[in-house]
Formats: C-alpha cells, sequence, structure tokens
C-alpha cells in the first residue's frame, strides 16, 4: 500500500464530511467565535490519540495475544459497520449536554475523528509493515489534515451544500469504504487460512 492510498483509506475513515453536520450541531450551543480554536484543538488531541494508537496499539495487541489477521478480519468487520452505517442510515446523532465552554476530547476528538475505525486502521498499517512507520506517520498526517481543513471550514461548507448533498458524499464514502472493508476481511481470512 502506499502513502497515497493509505492517506486516502484514512480521510475515508475519519469521515470529515460525514462529520460536518454533527460538529454544527454540536457546537451550535457555543459562540461561533469560538469553534474554530475548538475545532482545532480537537483536531490536535485526535492526532496525538491516532499516533499513540500507531506506534504503540501492536504492543498492546502483542500482549493480548491478537495476531494480524484476526486484526485484519476485526478492522474488516468494523468498517463495514461503519461504512453501512454511512451509506444507509447517516451520521445524525444528537450529542446533548454540552457546555458553553464546548466539548472537550469527547464527543469530537473521540470517537468522531479518532474513533475505533481509525484506531484500527493506523494499528493494522503499522502491523503489516512496520519499519514503514515514517510512511504511515505521513499518510495519517495528510489524511488528518486534509480532514481538518474540512473541519474548520464545517460552518461554511453547511452553508453552502444542502444537508441532501453531505448526505450523498456521505454515502459515496461509505460505499468505497464498503470495498475496502471487505477487501480487509477477505485479506485476514487468506492470512489466517494460508499462514
Amino acid at each position: 500500500m502506499s502513502i497515497f492510498s493509505a492517506a486516502v483509506l484514512l480521510f475515508l475513515v475519519l469521515d470529515p464530511l460525514g462529520n460536518i453536520p454533527i460538529f454544527t450541531s454540536v457546537l451550535k450551543s457555543v459562540d461561533p467565535r469560538q469553534h474554530r480554536k475548538i475545532i482545532i484543538r480537537e483536531l490536535l488531541l485526535a492526532l496525538v490519540i491516532l499516533a499513540l494508537f500507531l506506534f504503540f496499539g501492536r504492543h498492546i495487541l502483542s500482549l493480548l495475544e491478537v495476531s494480524q489477521s484476526s486484526l485484519g478480519i476485526a478492522g474488516g468487520i468494523v468498517l463495514l459497520m461503519i461504512a453501512i452505517k454511512m451509506v444507509f442510515v447517516g451520521s445524525d446523532m444528537i450529542f446533548e449536554n454540552i457546555s458553553d465552554e464546548g466539548p472537550f476530547i469527547v464527543p469530537l476528538a473521540v470517537p468522531l475523528i479518532a474513533g475505533p475505525s481509525a484506531m484500527a486502521m493506523v494499528i493494522l498499517l503499522m502491523a503489516r509493515e512496520p519499519s514503514r512507520w515514517l510512511e504511515w506517520l505521513l499518510a495519517l498526517f495528510f489524511a488528518w489534515l486534509a480532514s481538518g481543513v474540512l473541519l474548520i471550514l464545517s460552518d461554511k461548507l453547511s452553508q453552502i451544500l444542502s444537508k441532501r448533498v453531505l448526505k450523498a458524499i456521505e454515502r459515496l464514502m461509505g460505499m468505497i469504504l464498503t470495498a475496502v472493508a471487505v477487501e480487509m476481511f477477505v485479506d485476514g481470512i487468506r492470512h489466517s487460512v494460508f499462514n
């Protein structure tokens, strides 16, 4: 897998377009002048969390004696669940009881940006080829940066694009992610059967 394909895959998993309506909903009770500051803070926290999972996630898995093929199968299942949700239901969760100072870590940094599928994906990348850690870190950074730009512009994008357009884009991303999830699942089964 190239840096570009890993970055695109991580971008799809981070699902910034699907998160725009949620970010807008979560931040609606917060002073609009604080939105950008909060989003940047949450993005930085999510990047740190994902980088920690990139470097230390496989060590945790080895302590738990989880094989690479099991991780591939599990990652495929989690991605498939996320993709099915993106295609059929959409991301219209509503978060209540957010303070006026804004959210901190939950729900924006985790699970919306650094969710279970993103964590599983960075662990899987590193578990497959740990010697390419710099490439995986760069792929994570580029995917995070592209997602971050979209999320920082979320207020403007939600005004420009209608909810229907955002849902259509999210469903298209979900279809692509479905294919990737099935490939991960099949690859995991192939590794467990033939190794």
